[in-house]
Order: C-alpha cells, then structure tokens, then sequence
C-alpha cells in the first residue's frame, strides 16, 4: 500500500497551461516521412503527416534536432543553430511546418543541443585555430594534459589537436567538443539561438543532456565505479562526479527559464538521467528550473506490478511542492516499450501512461506496436555501437521507419529506406490498423479522447496505489473518481472490482461494460473504470 498525502490542486485540466494537459509525440525526423525519395525523412514529411496526429489526438510534435550537421551524431553534432540541413528542406519548409502546427491546433517543440556543437561548427574552428589571441578559444574546453573523464561513446573524453598542442573535451564523439558554459559569452550566444526560435514562434525546447553542462573547474579524476565488469561500456568504469550533474549547472538552467518565460505560453523540458533525488533539483529553486525535467524511471523500471508501483510512488511522493509531473515510456535513445516488454504487455503500459497525472511523451511507432528492429552490422549507423559494438550501446533498432502502410517501404519513402523496416511492417502499420477495431492503434486513441474528457486523469489526485496479487491498481480522484486495474502478468487473474462502468480496457471489447464484484483480467489486461 502506497499513501500517496498529495493533490495537483490544479483545478479543471482545461483551465491549466497547454504543456501541462499535453500528449507530447516525439519525431524522430530522419524516420518519420520521406517527401522526396532520398530514404531520410524531412520537414515536408512531416507536413505531410500532420493530419494524422490530429486523428490520433496529441497536442504536442517534439523533433528531434533538424539543424546543419555533418551527421556523425544525426544531428546532434551541430554545425549551425539557426539554420535547417538541407537533408530536411529549407528554412521557409520550417517556416510552412511551424504555420500548420499551430493552425491545426497543435504546439511544436524544438530539440536544444547545448553542452557540444560539431567540430565543424565556425564557433570551434576559430576556437582551435590557435591558443594565443583568439577570441573563441575560451568558448570550449582545452587542457594541457588530459585527466580520466571519459566519452559516454567509450574511451577517453579528450582528444589530441595536434596544432595547438592542447587537448579538447568531448563528451560524447570526438566530432562533438564540448561548449564553455562557464564563459559568459557562450552563454549570451547560446541564450541568442534560444530568442532566433522563440520569435519565430516555437512553443518551447527540450534541452538535451541538460544535466552535463557543466564541469568541474578544478578538473578532479572521477572516481572508480567499484560495480563495472567486462561487458559494460568503456564510460562505466568511473562515476561521472565531475564532469555530469555539477552544482553550477542550475544557474544556468534558471537563466535559460527565465528567458523562456518572456515569451507566453512557452515549456522548457530537460533530458536528464538521474537518480530521483537528484532529478527534482531540476524544477529548481521555488520551481524556477525546467518546467518538466524528463521522468525517465518508468522507462528504465523492471516491468512487475511491485517495480512499477515503487516508481510510481516514490516519484509521486519526491515532488516539489507545486511541481508538475511528467512521465516517459520510449524515446530515441532507448529500447521500445513492444520490444523490451512484449506487445501484449505494450497495451498495458498505454493504459498505465494515459491514465497517471501530469504530461506524457510518447515516440514515434508506439501508438501501432512497432518493436525494435534487428540491425545487421552491415547495416549500422549508429557511432555508439561503431564505437563499441556488441554490447548493446546502439540506437539504430528504435530508430527504423516509421510504418504508414503496406506498399513497398511501408510507404515511408519510394527509395532506400536509410536504416531497414521490421519484417512485420506489412501488419503493423497505421492503414492496416486503423481498420481494426482492436488494434493497439485504436486503444491509443482511445486513451487520448479519454484523457481529454476527464480532466481527473490529467490533474486529479493519484491515491491508492497498490498491489493486490499481481495486480496494479490505483485510483484517481477529482470531480469524478476513476479506479485502473493492470494485469501485467502473463496469467489470467481474478480481481474484486468496485461498482463501475468500463471507460476502455486494454482488449476494447469490454469498453462500457457494468462491472462489480468479482471480476477476471486476462492476461496482459487493463481497465479503466468510472466509479458510480
């Protein structure tokens, strides 16, 4: 029995800022929609595809980063900030995008990549063009002699430039050397590239590795990670005391919200993978930090009705005093919720997001079951697993194609797809089931409307959280009160239910059903029930 003492005390959802009722739908832009047969997807894809996250009933498109890159890290190493690749359209693509968001009444919300550029960026070109009178050499991060910090892409963190005779830091591929943020002028710079999109109109930034951006001005060896084995990524063999997670780093996090907040209406989110303790001082000081630093435990939780009530709980409970929750099943750096727990157990997890309090994110390929794909090594794109292949460091697998059809490239692109589609793209795609009443597709939607309809599930208090059993339950309480009930076995279970309706249940057909008293879930089987 969890006694969760807490109330949002928000009021009715639709009275409360956008960010807080949305469904956030991550893009992954490379593998969304190709417009013009190249095999990578682009704005004009995405465009393309607008109508159907209406249909589907999210509020919110997230995409990943879209700005010029020499693509070592797709993206993530960037060369321009205010700029659009040309693998992804123009400017004016952007322009058109940004338009039709809005007029169909949806947000967009753009990726920040603040702790590295690419070293192809001029900022980093100046930098490493000599030590002595240059204006930007200060922008990044040079040392004599390198210490034992290393790339969460493995191996050591510093990388030699043989001209200068100095080492830079990276935290990530040696491609990605890391800004100075502790140079004043960076940070005027960067704040700059965060106003160019604001005024353009973008509704907020999730800001990647946030919890990075600072490191330890003394420069300290990490200490040995006394846990690391054979097996485990080079990165592990230290603990990251230094150089991730510095004290330093909410000040700048305060700043880049308060600049936020000049603008209306506007969400700063923040990646951050962090014990609980330590990812709630990301709200910051009187809440002034992120508005929604990102919850990734349920992402990363063992998937039992006791590991899941354990998080659930202690997040709940680890609130500030006026934070607002959030909650992740699958994102572009992690394996997909079908694959890591199974697609029966997939529609489980959709009725566990949509019915807990606060904003949910989902990715991409979620809503109609995609699982990771197998990637050959042939086939890899991924630097991570380049860097150490086989233990299981690469990303490729939750970042194939999205699937529209059953036309060749499941209708994601007339040419190459850049990374392959599941053997089962001709079955688990949106055409095919969108005309099935009981697909996973149509529970999502379900639990969308749903969530829109009932304002208790996005505000109201989250109470009576246990384990009967096996089984999960808890209940939400606010004009109304709603009780969910999760098998997340594998065994068909008999349950006590409380006199109520069935608003919609992981196998559909039992949606408006009358229960009370005794009531059997299959296996892998949830309901949602409205309390009379």
């Amino acid at each position: 029995m969890h006694d969760l003492d807490r109330d949002l005390a928000c009021g009715l959802a639709c009275d409360l800022a956008w960010w807080k009722r949305a469904v956030i739908y991550e893009v992954y832009p490379r593998s969304f929609q190709d417009s013009n047969g190249d095999g990578i997807g682009d704005l004009h894809g995405i465009l393309d595809r607008l109508d159907y996250l209406v249909d589907l009933g999210v509020d919110a498109v997230w995409i990943a980063p879209i700005y010029p890159s020499p693509m070592a890290d797709f993206g993530y190493d960037v060369a321009d900030y205010c700029g659009i690749d040309p693998i992804f359209g123009v400017m004016s693509d952007f322009d058109l995008l940004l338009e039709q968001v809005h007029r169909r009444g949806l947000r967009l919300i753009l990726d920040f990549v603040p702790n590295h550029t690419s070293d192809q960026h001029p900022w980093f070109l100046e930098s490493r063009s000599s030590r002595r009178g240059n204006a930007k050499r200060d922008w990044y991060i040079w040392r004599d002699q390198p210490n034992n910090w290393t790339s969460n892409f493995g191996g050591s963190a510093w990388e030699l430039d043989e001209p200068t005779g100095q080492y830079y830091y990276h935290s990530f591929l040696k491609q990605q050397p890391d800004l100075n943020w502790r140079n004043p002028a960076v940070k005027a710079a960067m704040f700059d590239v965060l106003r160019f999109w604001l005024q353009k109109g973008v509704d907020g930034f999730r800001v990647d590795v946030m919890w990075l951006m600072i490191k330890d001005d003394q420069f300290r060896d990490n200490p040995p990670n006394r846990g690391y084995h054979a097996g485990l990524s080079s990165n592990n063999r230290f603990l990251p005391v230094y150089n991730a997670n510095r004290p330093e780093v909410h000040a700048i996090v305060t700043e880049m919200r308060a600049l936020i907040d000049e603008f209306s209406e506007r969400v700063l989110i923040g990646e951050i993978y962090l014990p609980l303790a330590q990812l709630m001082t990301y709200y910051g000081k009187d809440l002034t930090g992120a508005n929604l630093p990102f919850n990734f435990h349920l992402l990363q939780c063992a998937w039992s009705p006791d590991a899941i009530a354990q998080v659930v709980g202690d997040y709940y409970r680890a609130l500030p005093d006026g934070a607002w929750p959030n909650w992740v099943l699958g994102n572009h750096d992690q394996p997909r919720i079908a694959s890591r727990i199974g697609k029966q157990q997939a529609r489980v997890a959709a009725m566990l997001l949509f019915t807990l309090p606060g904003t949910l994110t989902m990715y991409y390929g979620e809503e109609i079951g995609m699982g990771n794909v197998p990637i050959a090594p042939e086939q890899v794109q991924d630097p991570a697993e380049k860097n150490e292949p086989g233990i299981g460091q690469g990303r490729d697998p939750e970042r194939t194609p999205m699937c529209w059809d059953q036309s060749p490239h499941a209708g994601f692109t007339t040419g190459v797809p850049w990374l392959p589609l599941g053997e089962d793209s001709s079955s688990v795609n949106v055409a095919v089931e969108q005309q099935d009443a009981g697909s996973i597709l149509t529970l999502y939607k379900k639990l969308i409307a749903l969530r829109q309809s009932h304002p208790t599930l996005v505000s109201g208090k989250l109470d009576e959280l246990r384990v009967e059993k096996n089984i999960l339950r808890f209940r939400r309480r606010g004009a109304e009160e709603i009780e969910v009930i999760l098998n997340t076995t594998q065994e068909e279970m008999t349950v006590q239910a409380p006199s109520a309706k069935v608003l919609v249940g992981t196998q559909i057909d039992r949606d408006g059903e009358a229960v009370t008293g005794l009531t059997t879930l299959h296996a892998g089987e949830g309901l949602a029930l409205l309390l009379v």
